[in-house]
């Protein structure tokens, strides 16, 4: 029983995130939140508008 928190503790941290290790930030998402809008994958809600695009086209800028 004493080896299963061993491993417990390996396994945590083998599969800890590293800092900075999420998807790139794409240049049209930066700038898409740089304007105060939001990435959306479908269609934007019904007060708001399609302004462009985020990760690399993928998804929809929604701007108010």
């Amino acid at each position: 029983m004493k080896i299963l928190y061993l491993l417990f503790a390996v396994l945590f941290l083998l599969f800890q995130a590293a800092p900075g290790s999420a998807d790139p930030i794409f240049a049209d998402t930066a700038a898409c939140r740089s304007q105060g809008n939001f990435c959306r994958v479908g269609a934007c809600p019904p007060t708001f508008a399609a302004s462009g695009s985020c990760h690399g086209g993928l998804l929809k800028c929604c701007s108010k």
